[in-house]
């Protein structure tokens, strides 16, 4: 299933086809879809990851006999949570042998993301590398409960644990989170400004106009996958970033988009996207690049997707 907007009679993964008309089962799939795809995401840190869970839960849901559903959106959360955490356990396991730096999925947004300035947080580069730092059950709970404000009696039910097992997870989460999230929220407008004169030193090659946009500290994590060439490991400190940066060839061309709600720039050779950069900014410097050029994870960069709460 793809993460573009999904048509009623949208084929699914496997044969059928989806016909919201006749069928409440796919009617309510529908109507909840984005809502389903950004919790597997903001689980996942993966699209192609994300859209399996989405066809595992859609197979579930298939066969619950609807009398019996209560409330339809909290139980299609609660399957894809628990399809997402699943997955996630399997996914830490792979991780360990990854190539290189690991870093999610970026996703070329739709601009009304960017206006709901939690959503973009929550779905945003930094954000989700945080995510990572947590257990999986963290993770789910800090999702359900920070993103999407479910109450803890449905997040029990979601993760299989107690409501006062949930609430302890969620305040150990939610501290966790807060010591490394970004320092303080970046106006769009503020990233903005950083970007263009980030592209325009790239661009030009300018040296010292790098080094006064970038922290000191500033770290670039370069996502190979072991199919492109990146470095293996973090590069710390503005001179070393600098270089690096300043090395970008007269062939590629920086083009500004929306990158998980926030502005980012997608470098292209020859019209193909070769890599995504998205920044963090903290006190006005860029302290942190995540530059993405595994080819596996760019596919489906041509297309908005569409997140929601």
């Amino acid at each position: 299933m793809s993460d573009r907007h999904m048509d009623a009679t949208e084929p699914l993964a496997g044969g059928g086809r989806m016909d919201s008309t006749t069928n409440p089962a796919t009617e309510a799939f529908v109507a909840h879809r984005n809502l389903l795809f950004t919790v597997a995401y903001e689980m996942l840190g993966s699209v192609a990851d994300a859209e399996d869970v989405l066809q595992e839960t859609w197979l579930l849901w298939a066969g619950v006999d609807l009398d019996t559903v209560r409330d339809q959106r909290a139980y299609l959360v609660r399957i894809v949570t628990r399809q997402a955490l699943k997955r996630l356990r399997t996914l830490g396991r792979r991780k360990e042998s990854y190539v290189g730096p690991w870093l999610p999925e970026p996703l070329l947004t739709t601009p009304d993301v960017a206006e709901d300035v939690e959503l973009a947080d929550s779905v945003s580069m930094a954000m989700l590398l945080v995510l990572e730092t947590l257990t999986p059950t963290e993770r789910a709970v800090f999702v359900l409960r920070e993103v999407f404000d479910l109450d803890y009696d449905e997040i029990a039910e979601a993760v299989g644990k107690s409501q006062a097992a949930v609430r302890q997870i969620a305040h150990r989460a939610r501290s966790h989170v807060a010591a490394r999230r970004p320092r303080e929220t970046v106006s769009p407008a503020e990233t903005r400004d950083a970007l263009q004169a980030f592209q325009q030193a790239v661009e030009t090659g300018d040296l010292q106009r790098l080094l006064d946009i970038l922290a000191p500290d500033v770290v670039l994590l370069a996502d190979g996958g072991g199919l492109k060439q990146a470095a293996l490991a973090p590069l710390v400190g503005a001179d070393q970033v600098a270089y690096v940066l300043s090395r970008i060839t007269p062939g590629m061309s920086l083009q500004p988009a929306q990158v998980n709600g926030h502005p980012a720039l997608i470098v292209r050779i020859d019209g193909d996207i070769d890599t995504v950069i998205t920044l963090r900014i903290d006190d006005g410097l860029i302290t942190a690049l995540y530059a993405v050029r595994n080819p596996e994870k760019l596919s489906h960069m041509e297309r908005e997707t569409t997140v929601t709460r």
